[in-house]
């Protein structure tokens, strides 16, 4: 496949999976500098755009490739074992478009979604629902926007954001949508955790920034739908093939570690380290934690797409069922991302911990990035329905 600028849908042709795993490939080759420089991965965000995958998600009507999103969530797992950072950037970028279909007005999906085709566009995310200091104040084209909102994934180097502001009057959010480049608006590139480097996740400041009611897809004091809740599960499901795709990274780095590197420990009694019994056992338990997060997860991204197929005739009980699903399969994946990417050292020894390798950012990345939201909570609604059968409430969440 290659990786020039491919300009329509028509030049995209094959399969979405083969140039994600081939961009994946690509993506290797540096994924460990790149972790320890940090910053911003211009040329390698560039690679994701020249790949077509941006237009993914986007329904054939509108110029994209209309893919089911048990494909996108395969395409950000196979991303994800190679560079889990660019792989939130890329799945984000998606959770954005979903959300104007969810949200968005016919007017607005066919203008938002057919520019993305058309001038190759990446979208980031502002929407952080618990950081209420953006404020929307009426004007007569709509809103005017002040404030800051932090945790803003995929911000640097996008070309729109999803934005959510908070709304005095009505006490309630708005949701829209506003050129990155537009007069006010300031992206900082300060995001510093120990993980995640280049998810390019600092602040956005709004100052006197013009929302026209044309990009507003939530007005304030809008009761959400049925249909448009489904946002917070596309996202859960996004984080939970993100963290599938640490733990099946950090799987195959230790395996290839092992047939190629690791030598046995002296009482073991064998040649290679591979020959050795206890860590073709501890190698086996790693598989049962990363393969049931794997079928839950396929099935929740199954569910999904039924549910986002009907369009607004999903019922609040479908909803609450598909939710139980993503809860599965969020701390299932959780579980294997931070327990296999921690665990592996075990297998691969102490020379395995040489920055050459870079094995730890498989952990620092699973930790940081699964503090997004308290799997606990996944956990309390799973049971709470076991016991009563009460169904997740729908939050930005949940």
């Amino acid at each position: 496949m290659s990786h020039a600028l491919l300009k329509t849908p028509h030049d995209r042709a094959g399969d979405p999976l083969h140039v994600a795993a081939e961009l994946a490939r690509r993506l290797a080759a540096t994924a460990n500098a790149r972790d320890q420089a940090g910053g911003h991965a211009a040329q390698e965000r560039a690679w994701i755009r020249e790949s077509g995958l941006l237009t993914l998600s986007i329904p054939a009507a509108y110029g994209g490739q209309g893919a089911d999103w048990p494909t996108v969530y395969q395409a950000i797992r196979i991303l994800a074992r190679a560079d889990s950072a660019l792989a939130h950037v890329f799945g984000f970028h998606h959770l954005q478009l979903a959300g104007i279909q969810l949200y968005g007005s016919a007017q607005q999906q066919r203008r938002f979604l057919t520019q993305t085709v058309e001038q190759d566009l990446f979208w980031g995310n502002a929407l952080n629902p618990l950081d209420q200091r953006t404020i929307a104040t009426d004007a007569d084209y709509g809103f005017q926007l002040d404030g800051v909102k932090s945790f803003s994934s995929g911000s640097v180097g996008s070309d729109w954001l999803t934005i959510s502001a908070w709304h005095a009057e009505t006490q309630s959010a708005l949701i829209g949508v506003v050129p990155t480049r537009q007069h006010g608006v300031a992206v900082q590139a300060d995001w510093d955790a120990f993980g995640q480097k280049q998810t390019d996740s600092g602040n956005v400041q709004f100052h006197q920034v013009s929302l026209p009611s044309t990009q507003v897809l939530q007005a304030p004091g809008a009761r959400p739908t049925a249909q448009a809740t489904l946002r917070s599960q596309v996202a859960q499901l996004i984080m939970a093939n993100l963290y599938l795709g640490i733990g099946e990274g950090a799987f195959e780095a230790a395996r290839g570690y092992i047939a190629a590197e690791a030598r046995p420990w002296f009482a073991s009694g064998v040649g290679k380290a591979g020959d050795d019994p206890l860590i073709q056992h501890r190698v086996g338990q790693l598989r049962l934690k990363l393969r049931p997060a794997a079928v839950l997860a396929d099935h929740a991204a199954e569910e999904l797409e039924r549910l986002f197929r009907l369009g607004a005739a999903v019922t609040a009980q479908q909803r609450g069922e598909l939710a139980l699903a993503v809860a599965e399969a969020k701390v299932l994946a959780h579980r294997a991302g931070v327990e296999v990417s921690s665990e592996i050292f075990e297998l691969t020894g102490a020379r395995s911990t040489s920055a050459k390798y870079g094995f730890d950012r498989f952990w620092r990345n699973a930790r940081v990035h699964t503090l997004h939201d308290p799997v606990d909570y996944k956990i309390r609604d799973l049971g709470r329905h076991a016991l009563d059968g009460t169904l997740p409430e729908p939050t930005a969440y949940s």
